[in-house]
């Protein structure tokens, strides 16, 4: 038996694999200091996109800690490559409350993410151009995105529906 709480335990793990996967990069990247050639430069492109990756990862996981402090019903993926979304909101038994938790839950996350990148990524590297422009990007499409949607919400409008929502009675968590 799949429960959630598996289901949320091999999320887990795919994610602090793939943190770990980056951290260690990094930790290369560091390594390989300002040399030239093709590999660094791999290296330092590899490192940058992971470390995207990973603040996607952070913003569903704020996502997620938004849905569960509010209470809310999500369904998670029966295995960790089933989709590329955490979780589906439940629409039909969630609150509009609980939609605007958990949209606020990932913007949080992903404004610590872009403090934290801001601090600690190291200046002058291509790995740290990379992950914050691509990073600049993926706040970019959240601001265009979800935010239009949480503000609809907010002010009375109905749930979005699509691929990361239940919006099927039938399909209750």
């Amino acid at each position: 038996m799949n429960s959630q709480s598996d289901r949320l335990l091999k999320l887990a793990l795919r994610d602090t694999l793939v943190t770990l996967a980056a951290a260690a990069l990094w930790l290369y990247t560091l390594r390989l200091g300002s040399a030239a050639g093709a590999w660094p430069v791999a290296v330092n492109l590899l490192t940058g996109l992971l470390t995207v990756i990973v603040g996607y990862l952070v913003h569903e996981w704020g996502h997620l800690a938004g849905a569960g402090l509010a209470g809310a019903v999500v369904e998670l993926p029966a295995s960790p490559t089933e989709s590329p979304f955490l979780f589906r909101f439940n629409t039909v038994q969630n609150s509009r409350e609980q939609f605007c938790a958990m949209s606020l839950g990932g913007f949080a996350s992903s404004i610590l993410l872009v403090a934290g990148l801001l601090l600690w990524l190291p200046r002058g590297r291509l790995a740290t151009y990379v992950a914050l422009g691509l990073v600049a990007l993926g706040v970019a499409a959240t601001l265009i995105i979800e935010v239009p949607g949480l503000w609809r919400v907010w002010r009375g409008a109905p749930m979005p529906s699509g691929a990361a929502f239940v919006t099927d009675p039938e399909q209750r968590g």
